[in-house]
């Protein structure tokens, strides 16, 4: 089974918009049966991001979240992450394409344009980026 990547916009429809699209891998995620994997730049990305007044969490809720988000996934060091041969145009998602490109073969689910654009030269390199939240299944 192909390690599985999720982005920010994927982590904030299951953690705080409890988007129904996501309830699925939601529940997957839960069952602890497909092999997510993040980074500590992509953990400190996501808290940054639910960290933000426009999502209103509270320090206690920020902290809940992360630190079940980080209970479930296993965490692969930064250190040495070999980056992607493809540059994202927005530098904070980068770390993902790296993430995934290290890991593969591996599925990126994003809901990100600028991610979504490196699809066709990132299948080259066996890695799936996709929108689909049933990709896990794949």
């Amino acid at each position: 089974m192909r390690p599985v990547v999720l982005d920010t916009n994927i982590l904030l429809d299951i953690f705080v918009f409890n988007d129904e699209r996501a309830h699925h891998l939601k529940k997957v995620l839960f069952d602890k049966t497909t092999h997510f994997v993040a980074s500590q730049k992509t953990i400190e990305e996501f808290a940054d991001v639910i960290s933000r007044p426009l999502f209103k969490l509270d320090e206690q809720t920020q902290v809940a979240i992360l630190a079940q988000w980080q209970s479930i996934v296993e965490q692969q060091d930064d250190s040495n992450l070999a980056p992607a041969p493809w540059t994202c145009q927005d530098p904070d998602d980068q770390i993902f394409l790296d993430l995934a490109y290290q890991l593969r073969p591996s599925i990126l689910i994003s809901k990100d344009n600028v991610v979504l654009q490196t699809a066709s030269r990132a299948a080259s390199e066996d890695i799936l980026i996709t929108s689909d939240y049933n990709a896990f299944r794949l």
